[in-house]
């Protein structure tokens, strides 16, 4: 069945997240709720939204609005109905009744609920109504969170719910996942009791929430905000209505019972307005000391605040074996908290899923973990796991892998699509290298490198990794969040406080030296980026031959933020594809002031559609809805270059003086308007110096390796000031700017 003409019915954050969605994949929907001015206010919601929720402003003509007294006849044209209204069981079957009373025959009917079983939703259809409804929960924000739950009942046609997933994966990009129609389904069971038991046992052993935000975030292979953060983001209050949700619908026996009980402390937050960063705080909370606001984070024993203080754990380098084997509280908690997380998301198959790896695969793509409990426990060692955990019992799953004692139990990876990905093909690829910072895999005739660090932040051991993996054609990807934020600045700052600005100089000039081996290896070599791609990631894409992008992409040179400047060949490339533009071939200066503007502003995109504007990505550049589909696109790629020619060497002709005085104006004027200040004035000097081509005329031929050379010289005169070394300090330190 092919889903053309959409209509949603709800326009809050849901709504609002599918429909804007669904416009990204250009299908046309209706947005309809009680007013035609509630949805007109959606609609600009959706326009504004920050982060942006469509991934080029111009989709949002793939949506119209009305309203469900005047417009509901519009469901009739519907190939598939999404109902996302308040979580009142009475309203949706209201509604329930309206759509099927309207719909064409054999349209499919959806929930977005996250909470409300599917045999409640449908207990006033028919059976002939129930064979098209079914529940798809989306995780919020829609855009951004992979995952995708669809619901099924013994009542489906499953024809109908097999075409449904496979348009949600290939044109909505979402992992899907079909599941049983059970509590919280597979993400939300899993994920809020992981949440639920990291709280629990932090008050229990006496945890600080910083201490325990350590422990429960990237050394476990979950996102930095921890748990106690990650509460504050959901809000507080939201979150004790999602518990007494699981406790209303869950049997008593359920060891989420004993998690979800309500903590004292809790109750207070809530009853107070300390609901979370929606409200005036909550575990941890802003204060303004001396006109100086402070992050405070609160005491689990007393209730009172005080100045956070971030814990340093030692590493935030996922590594469970050793966490767990630590000889202190933290290990003792590490230990409590993964074996409980494992009992009860064992316990629960096949009751709510026959597959246990699709529980690992939803908290990958709806909570962003790295690994999933089942995962978690094949890294342990299912020998060091028994011989650690005290008891099992009633636990069928756990009962039997003690029997085997299978180290090989797992199996495959991804087993919910039957797209050929990265996670799929990495146990059945022979692994050639590995260092701290990344891994070469050799499947079949091509090479892949997969970034391995934190934010996958580049240093010397990713440069290595790139450049002995050329021996082939290569594939740049990688399964974390981000391509890569870009360099890795406590790398350089390590330098820079004992002064070694050799080694800074060594290193970027090794940076260079690898971007253009990419550029002009023998072999295709093709980037995959997905997330952040910045700085010195965006320079690995932007000098790989071929790119294949993700949607969901935030591209751009930001070095200017931290006080230096494009340095591994951004400004460079910038530079010539600029150069080949119409216009630059009748004004010789065009190339370098729209560089300018671009690296000097710190421009980023938010979508490859706004990249390519900005030239950070090219027309020929794939696009691709669909993470999944990101390898397949690559090969694809790869084999239709058989005869591959690395491209010609690219030289510049630059007009030196003339250009950078232009710039040189821009700068004096945002200086006297107070935009920049004195050290941005500096970092202005040194990037018109570099895109003006520094002391030559326009007769003069520079070649890539002259502009490499300006940018090394630019990025050394500026990381020895020490008003960059506070920009960069006070970056790493607060994650924000700072202008001097």
């Amino acid at each position: 069945m092919k889903i053309k003409k959409v209509v949603v019915i709800g326009s809050g954050t849901m709504g609002c997240g599918i429909a804007a969605q669904l416009c990204n994949a250009n299908i046309s929907v209706t947005l309809l709720d009680l007013t035609t001015e509630i949805t007109e206010k959606a609609k600009e919601r959706i326009y504004k939204s920050r982060p942006p929720l469509l991934i080029d402003k111009s989709k949002i003509e793939n949506i119209s609005i009305g309203n469900i007294n005047d417009n509901f006849n519009l469901v009739s044209q519907a190939d598939w109905i999404v109902e996302a209204v308040v979580e009142r069981i009475d309203i949706k079957h209201n509604i329930y009744e309206k759509i099927f009373k309207t719909r064409k025959n054999g349209s499919i009917v959806s929930s977005n609920t996250s909470s409300i079983p599917i045999k409640v939703l449908s207990e006033n259809l028919s059976d002939e109504e129930k064979k098209d409804f079914c529940i798809t929960h989306f995780f919020n924000p829609v855009r951004y969170m992979d995952l995708l739950e669809i619901v099924k009942s013994e009542n489906n046609d499953l024809e109908k719910i097999k075409s449904l997933k496979e348009f949600c994966e290939k044109d909505l990009g979402k992992g899907t996942i079909i599941c049983n129609d059970t509590p919280g389904f597979l993400g939300n069971r899993i994920g809020v009791f992981a949440m639920q038991v990291a709280m629990t046992e932090a008050f229990k052993m006496k945890l600080t929430i910083e201490e325990a935000d350590a422990v429960f975030g990237r050394p476990m292979g979950i996102p930095k905000t921890g748990v106690f953060g990650l509460y504050d983001l959901i809000g507080i209050d939201l979150m004790a209505d999602v518990l007494k949700s699981f406790i209303k619908e869950l049997p008593e026996n359920d060891q989420f019972q004993e998690v979800a009980k309500e903590i004292p402390l809790v109750k207070k937050l809530i009853e107070t307005g300390y609901t979370g960063r929606k409200g005036k705080g909550g575990f941890y909370r802003m204060n303004k000391t001396d006109n100086k606001k402070i992050l405070e984070g609160i005491n689990l024993e007393t209730g009172k605040y005080s100045i956070s203080k971030k814990f340093n754990l030692g590493s935030e380098k996922m590594d469970i074996v050793n966490l767990i084997n630590r000889k202190d509280k933290y290990g003792e908690y590490a230990w409590s908290v993964i074996s409980k997380i494992i009992k009860y998301a064992s316990s629960l198959v096949p009751e709510i899923t026959d597959k246990f790896n699709d529980i690992d695969e939803a908290m990958r793509l709806g909570f962003n973990w790295t690994k999933g409990p089942f995962e978690m426990l094949k890294e342990i060692g299912v020998k060091n796991f028994f011989e650690k955990i005290e008891s099992f019992e009633n636990n069928k799953f756990l009962e039997n892998l003690s029997k085997t004692k299978d180290e090989n139990f797992y199996g495959e990876r991804q087993l919910y699509t039957e797209l050929e990905t990265l996670g799929k093909i990495k146990p059945k690829a022979k692994k050639l290298d590995k260092n701290n910072s990344a891994e070469i895999y050799r499947f079949n005739d091509f090479n892949i490198v997969e970034f391995t660090t934190k934010a996958n932040a580049l240093d010397y051991d990713s440069m290595d990794s790139l450049k002995n993996a050329t021996d082939k054609p290569l594939i740049i990807i990688n399964e974390a969040m981000q391509f890569s934020a870009g360099v890795n600045l406590s790398y350089t700052m390590d330098f820079a406080d004992k002064g070694d600005f050799k080694s800074i100089e060594k290193f970027v000039k090794y940076f260079q030296e690898t971007c253009k081996h990419l550029k002009y290896s023998k072999f295709p070599v093709v980037s995959a980026p997905s997330g952040l791609a910045l700085g010195g990631g965006f320079e690995v894409l932007c000098q790989s031959n071929f790119v294949v992008s993700h949607t969901n992409i935030v591209v751009g040179l930001v070095e200017t933020i931290v006080g230096l400047i494009p340095a591994g060949g951004g400004c460079k490339e910038m530079l010539w594809r600029w150069s080949q533009t119409e216009e630059a071939k009748k004004d010789p200066d065009y190339a370098p002031l729209k560089v300018f503007d671009i690296i000097g502003y710190a421009k980023t995109a938010t979508s490859p559609i706004e990249a390519e504007p900005l030239k950070y990505l090219k027309p020929e550049d794939k696009k691709i809805m669909s993470r999944n589909s990101l390898l397949s696109a690559s090969k694809e790629i790869i084999e239709n270059n058989n005869n591959f020619n690395p491209p010609e060497e690219a030289n510049f002709k630059l007009s030196g003086k003339a250009v950078y005085e232009k710039m040189i104006k821009m700068l004096e004027k945002l200086y006297n308007d107070k935009i920049i200040l004195d050290h941005g004035m500096q970092v202005g000097k040194e990037l018109a110096y570099v895109l003006s081509g520094g002391d030559t005329t326009p007769e003069v031929k520079l070649t890539e390796d002259d502009v490499y050379k300006l940018e090394l010289d630019a990025f050394m005169r500026l990381i020895e000031t020490q008003k960059t070394q506070d920009r960069i300090k006070h970056t790493l330190a607060t994650g924000k700017p700072l202008v001097n």
